[in-house]
């Protein structure tokens, strides 16, 4: 098998994803059932929140949860519409119209999948820790901002920041003649919310966000309550329909499509992370997952979904993490869960048209409040002053702005800080001459050049050895690079610099243990042809002591040592 037909065959379903023995397969139907329960109200709510509808919530937990489970890289991975989706489709239905969703869907959809046939799971990797908090709790406040219109009983007025709309609400319903809905909203919403924190104590298997939803539809129907509805609902799936694609759609959704493919990606790659990790605590050496394939399976999923009329999926760690603890052991579980949501979208969209969005609002306004623990927060705080400037930044830019740029700003704060860090702990000392003192040793100065000479510390350590060199009466330096950890293109030319100024001025450089992966680079640079002779290049401390010790017994015979600054002595 050629290595091009093993690397496609890994991005592909295989029969080692299933394990259908009579106990697992006990395990998996629970598990999906569960995690089904759950999904069923944020699947609802997201569709709501992001604008499109509580149907496209629903098509999407089912068409986006089967084919990201079938041909995803997780076992455990349950996906569907999230919060942080939701949040960045919010301004392109209201920009754009709710006719846009579909092509936007399947335009981020096919940008996932190419992203995972050309291997670029790993990217995730690459994101900070106090970043992916930040963004976490940015997430969280602006689903909480979102839920504010309906919890108080007002239409929302889309295309605004979430927060200006979000008191424009408090406004408009503090300034309406009548209280009533407001006051019945909120009802609903402080009800929902009571019942989701209790339930857990009672029993932390009891579905509560689903208690809490059927209890407030159950007393609003019962005393006719003056509250927003879901609405009608389609008694099945719609039919698979291509959307239109011209040339202008693409120009203007163009841009919205690669931002939501690359919070798909981010947010589905960190899900079946955390999901490996906690199936792994539960049963180590159980569980991996193919961050490749992911891709593949998420990309795929988005765009069956956008043909269904559903939104961009994504892995959702809060319906995943139920399903880790609820003992799923293969996909199966997720494909199961999808299948509970088809059920109630053939059994019983009648009942479910009849859900106050009040309701709704508070299960997701609970779900915000659950998304960042104030341990966790405490903890990237506490990390220290870079850890702290990352995770507020990235939040302030996800509530404040955009969630992709808010990422990419966290990455650039984050990688400053780190560079600085890098650019502290790399420097220079100056060293004593090993063995007995000699006469002359003070005239020739031994550097140890430590850390990583890259361009952020480049200029210093230039600077520091040229200032100590010149007022020093120092006529030979030797440069000791054996300590150096990295060498990049600025540094190494920094290095040649150095050599060149010192001898211009008449002192001679030695140079020591150059190791054999920098050395190509100092060559390709120039840094080591910049020495007077190749003979001053040493593997030797002692040999390279010595030499120096050679040349200021040379250049002082019969001459003072403060005169002999410019004479260039021989090798």
């Amino acid at each position: 098998m050629s290595p091009r037909t093993a690397a496609l065959r890994d991005l592909l379903p295989r029969r080692s994803d299933y394990d259908l023995r009579p106990r697992t397969l006990r395990a998996d139907l629970l598990a999906g059932v569960t995690v089904g329960v759950v999904a069923l109200p944020l699947a609802l709510a997201f569709g709501v929140s992001s604008g499109i509808g509580a149907a496209a919530g629903l098509v999407t937990a089912v068409v986006a949860g089967v084919v990201a489970a079938v041909l995803g890289g997780s076992h455990h991975q349950v996906s569907g519409p999230t919060g942080a989706m939701a949040v960045v489709l919010a301004p392109v239905v209201a920009t754009h119209g709710p006719g846009s969703v579909a092509l936007v869907t399947v335009l981020a959809g096919v940008v996932v999948l190419v992203a995972g046939v050309a291997r670029l799971g790993r990217v995730v990797t690459y994101v900070p820790w106090p970043v992916v908090e930040g963004f976490t709790l940015g997430i969280a406040c602006i689903i909480f901002l979102q839920q504010v219109p309906a919890a108080v009983g007002v239409p929302a007025d889309p295309g605004h920041n979430t927060l200006v709309t979000a008191l424009a609400a408090l406004g408009t319903a503090a300034s309406a003649g009548t209280l009533a809905p407001a006051l019945w909203a909120l009802g609903c919403v402080a009800l929902v919310a009571v019942t989701m924190l209790l339930l857990p104590r009672l029993h932390p298997g009891i579905p509560a966000s689903l208690v809490a939803v059927v209890l407030v539809t159950a007393l609003v129907e019962a005393v006719g309550a003056p509250v927003a509805r879901i609405g009608a609902l389609p008694a099945s799936l719609p039919a698979p329909v291509l959307p239109s694609v011209t040339p202008g759609a693409l120009r203007e959704l163009g841009g919205a499509a690669l931002a939501i493919a690359a919070l798909a990606a981010i947010e589905s790659l960190l899900s079946a992370r955390v999901a490996a990790s906690m199936a792994q605590a539960g049963s180590p050496g159980g569980s991996v997952y193919q961050p490749d394939r992911e891709l593949v399976g998420q990309g795929l999923a988005s765009v069956a979904s956008g043909l269904f009329g559903g939104m961009p999926a994504t892995g959702a760690i809060a319906r995943t993490a139920v399903n880790v603890r609820s003992g799923a052991r293969t996909r199966l579980a997720a494909v199961v869960h999808a299948l509970v949501i088809l059920a109630v979208i053939y059994l019983a969209t009648g009942p479910v048209s009849r859900i106050p969005l009040a309701a709704l609002a508070g299960v997701l306004m609970v779900t915000s409040l659950r998304m960042t623990s104030a341990r966790t927060a405490r903890a990237v705080l506490g990390a220290g002053r870079s850890s702290a400037a990352t995770f507020a930044v990235t939040a302030f830019v996800t509530v404040a702005f955009d969630l992709v740029q808010a990422i990419e700003i966290g990455v650039v704060v984050a990688a400053f800080f780190a560079l600085r860090a890098v650019a502290r702990a790399s420097g220079v000392h100056r060293d004593p001459l090993p063995g007995p003192a000699q006469p002359g040793d003070e005239h020739v100065a031994l550097f140890r050049l430590e850390g990583s000479m890259f361009f952020g510390a480049a200029e210093r350590v230039l600077t520091e050895v040229t200032d100590a060199s010149v007022h020093d009466d120092v006529v030979v330096v030797v440069l000791r690079l054996s300590q150096l950890r990295m060498v990049d293109a600025t540094g190494a030319k920094a290095l040649g610099e150095l050599v060149e100024g010192l001898e211009a001025r008449g002192v001679t450089v030695l140079v020591k243990g150059v190791q054999e992966r920098h050395r190509a680079l100092l060559t390709n640079v120039g840094a080591l042809a910049e020495l007077r002779h190749e003979n001053h290049l040493f593997d030797s401390l002692d040999a390279a002591v010595e030499h120096a010790r050679s040349h200021v017994r040379r250049a002082a015979q019969g001459t003072d040592v403060p005169q002999v600054r410019g004479l260039r002595p021989s090798a």
